[in-house]
């Protein structure tokens, strides 16, 4: 089998359509890689200018072995399945079946028909649920507070399992907040669209709350260094900007991006599987080569003209 290779450079990317999924496709393709996406979301909305090959199919599917067979990739990104911890809350067998199942199924198909294949798995910070101490590292205690949480923390088990019994390369990143033009959902975009679109802004919780923001391209930028340089044995990395921000501040950011005064209003409501507070050590992913590049500031800035252009269409 090989060791983690620097000449990776087919990437099949699991979730091609998806936010994320996108801006690795448009990223990895920029920097020379050969880019195969899967997705359940129908061609005409996937972002085919960045792949060389897309199938739409609903995972898992035995169809994946040939696939594999015919693409022959070097690296599969996971970042495919539901991530909404509400969602999960909401419905965790579902949940559950996007989440460890299918991550189960992916290893298991590259354990069968292509083992020298690396996979690296998009995790979350809600492994970490309410951290005892802050910036969180990766030997933090796994204390998930929501189904989302214990899923992803049951998938990383799960690359563990690959790569200590098996023998196959993975790795898992541990994503914080992440943001960027193209997401509909979560904190920033329900500030900039009720700032715009309503006369007030109210919010839930207390404002206190606070979070470490991650803009896609560092995300993509992250995955590249990861299938670049990491021994790939089953380890994890926390990827997040290092910086921790009230939802009070956020707003602010936003709001002078926006040029609006509008006050924030909080209704101190915390919904179930909430964190509270985050920041993210990210030392070891930075021993890698990895540096974050897109300020807060200057992503909100993009992100809201973004929203104002997106919302005024409507």
């Amino acid at each position: 089998m090989t060791s983690p290779v620097h000449a990776r450079k087919n990437v099949l990317v699991i979730g091609a359509s998806g936010f994320i999924g996108r801006a690795l496709a448009h990223h990895f393709t920029k920097q020379q890689y050969k880019v195969y996406g899967i997705d359940r979301i129908p061609s005409e909305n996937a972002p085919l200018a960045d792949l060389q090959r897309y199938e739409q199919i609903d995972l898992p599917n035995p169809h994946l072995a040939q696939l594999l067979a015919d693409w022959q990739p070097d690296v599969l990104i996971h970042c495919a399945g539901r991530a909404s911890v509400p969602a999960a809350m909401k419905d965790p067998h579902a949940d559950f079946y996007d989440g460890p199942v299918l991550t189960f199924e992916l290893l298991e198909a590259l354990r069968q028909n292509l083992p020298e294949c690396a996979f690296i798995l998009l995790s979350s910070a809600a492994v970490y649920g309410n951290p005892s101490h802050l910036p969180v590292s990766e030997d933090a205690p796994i204390q998930a507070i929501s189904a989302y949480g214990y899923h992803k923390w049951q998938s990383e088990i799960m690359c563990a399992e690959f790569a200590n019994v098996f023998g196959l390369h993975t790795a898992s990143a541990r994503i914080f907040s992440a943001y960027g033009p193209g997401l509909r959902r979560q904190v920033i975009w329900d500030i900039c669209r009720k700032a715009i679109t309503k006369q007030e802004l109210i919010l839930q919780g207390t404002g206190n709350e606070s979070r470490d923001f991650i803009h896609v391209r560092d995300i993509a930028s992250a995955m590249q260094i990861i299938t670049a340089n990491a021994p790939m044995t089953g380890e994890v990395y926390n990827l997040g900007s290092g910086r921790e921000v009230t939802i009070k501040e956020l707003c602010h950011i936003i709001l002078e991006a926006l040029d609006m005064e509008t006050e924030p209003l909080f209704d101190g409501v915390i919904p179930p599987g909430m964190p509270r507070n985050w920041r993210s050590d990210i030392s070891l992913l930075a021993g890698l080569g990895f540096v974050p590049s897109v300020t807060l500031e200057k992503g909100i800035r993009s992100f809201a003209q973004w929203c104002r252009a997106e919302l005024m269409s409507i």
